[in-house]
């Protein structure tokens, strides 16, 4: 079954929606994933060189105070999905350009699923820099790659018009918040949806249920 995923590097929900996916898969035996990662930036203008976290805060929500009670939320979600989140750690928001690079470089060696989980974990474990080139190096060396290809590779312009084009398509085909989920190219999830929502539209897109409305 191919699962196209779009998503955002700093999204937490797509950290969220990442981890019920995996239950809702873990859950169906029947189901042989194809999965396949998308770039979709949340901040399309921001600085290359990412922005100081407060300032950002400040931008977006309107002070650390409204990001506490939203981040509260997401936490919470977090928790129910297995994950324990530390926001706090973050110390600055970055261009994720990059970090998109890195996910489209992965496909061609297979590494998609250790690299996209690597970047969650640096990102909202760990508080890392995303948007730095060393720092992605080392991630996608942990994932697997090879350091110095990646790091050249990153240095460079390659693949950075691709990047960009698949964001500006997923936004004509009318995406404008993630994660989104397509499922078998012809059921869309919105969402970091339950477990059971994925498993329901497993189940229709299998032809294993009444086929109904699935979207969510």
């Amino acid at each position: 079954m191919r699962i196209d995923i779009i998503s955002d590097t700093i999204c937490p929900w797509c950290f969220i929606g990442k981890r019920r996916l995996e239950r809702a898969l873990t859950a169906s035996p029947g189901v042989t994933p194809e999965i396949a990662w998308h770039p979709f930036q949340l901040n399309p203008d921001m600085p290359p060189e990412g922005m100081d976290r407060s300032h950002y805060l400040e931008a977006k929500f309107g002070g650390a105070a409204r990001a506490r009670d939203i981040y509260r939320v997401v936490t919470r979600a977090a928790q129910s999905a297995g994950l324990g989140l530390d926001i706090e750690a973050i110390r600055r928001t970055p261009n994720t350009l990059a970090s998109h690079r890195l996910i489209y470089r992965a496909r061609a060696d297979g590494r998609q699923q250790a690299v996209v989980e690597a970047l969650f974990q640096a990102y909202f474990l760990d508080g890392r820099d995303i948007g730095q080139v060393p720092v992605l190096a080392d991630i996608a060396a942990a994932a697997g790659l090879d350091r110095d290809v990646v790091r050249a590779y990153l240095e460079s312009d390659q693949d950075q018009d691709l990047v960009r084009a698949e964001d500006v398509r997923a936004r004509k085909l009318g995406i404008n918040g993630v994660p989104c989920f397509i499922i078998d190219g012809r059921y869309a999830v919105s969402g970091a949806q339950e477990p059971e929502v994925f498993q329901q539209v497993f189940a229709v897109a299998s032809g294993n249920a009444r086929e109904t409305e699935p979207t969510a």
